[in-house]
């Protein structure tokens, strides 16, 4: 499939000192509430020491193992993450959301009530001097065509949606916290594994470059960290997970580069 030309978001100008923070596929609730809660009070760390001098912070996707927003419902837990959001979107820091495979059933909770946006699919925004392109990356480059053939559709359909909000909440997310269980998360022996020339998001990155330069393009659903040539003066940066590597990506106005937290 060929890659679309995405209309840019404004431009995010930096001010001397400022960086832009990126991470994702934290994966909360996965893979049991203990570890789940450690790991969401050192991104709430994260936060805290990304707030210090970031320009904007970007979360692209599967921040949650899952999410569904009842008319009057969400799911139990993350009151850390959310109370923390809240309280950075309060003081006037951007963030920006991104769904994922494992929560693309946000609506408005968040933007209602912390004032993010949630993006949907991948964009390009000129930051300083260089152009980004952005997204979680599920479904993009070749192969994975049972995902974007079956699951993508049925999953993202409003009727899907629907059906399963007409599930009492204890049913439908329990129903959905077995199903992520079996996720490549906790099966995912291919995510440690470079595919070289034939990574699917670093294939997409090329076709697209043919047809509009981009100085950086960032992703996360790999769940493994990567920073690849894509041609000469861009690269493919993948964030990783947080389950085991804690990576992160911060552009400086100069460079992005990719980092782990807390060792």
């Amino acid at each position: 499939m060929t890659p679309k030309i995405l209309t840019e978001l404004p431009p995010l100008a930096l001010t001397p000192g400022q960086r832009v923070y990126f991470a994702s596929d934290f994966h909360l609730g996965a893979p049991d509430a203990t570890t789940s809660r450690e790991r969401e009070r050192r991104i709430v760390r994260w936060l805290d020491m990304a707030a210090r001098d970031a320009a904007a912070i970007y979360l692209l996707g599967d921040i949650f193992d899952f999410w569904f927003e009842y008319k009057h419902a969400i799911p139990r837990g993350f009151s850390r993450l959310q109370g923390k959001l809240a309280e950075l979107t309060d003081a006037g820091l951007p963030i920006t959301l991104f769904t994922g495979n494992h929560d693309m059933w946000m609506f408005g909770y968040f933007t209602q009530e912390m004032g993010i946006p949630i993006l949907r699919e991948q964009v390009s925004q000129r930051m300083g001097d260089k152009l980004f392109h952005i997204g979680h990356g599920d479904g993009l480059g070749p192969g994975d065509f049972a995902y974007k053939r079956l699951m993508k559709p049925v999953f993202g359909s409003r009727f899907t949606q629907w059906l399963f909000a007409r599930l009492h909440p204890n049913l439908g997310i329990g129903i959905a916290n077995r199903w992520s269980r079996h996720s490549r998360l906790q099966n995912g022996a291919a995510d440690a594994t470079y595919f070289g020339e034939d990574e699917w998001l670093l294939v997409y990155c090329r076709e697209l470059e043919k047809r509009q330069h981009h100085d950086y393009y960032v992703f996360g659903h790999r769940h493994l960290p990567l920073d690849v040539a894509v041609a000469p003066g861009s690269r493919y940066i993948n964030l990783g997970e947080w389950v085991n590597y804690c990576s992160y990506g911060v552009y400086d106005g100069n460079e992005l580069v990719l980092r782990e937290f807390e060792g």
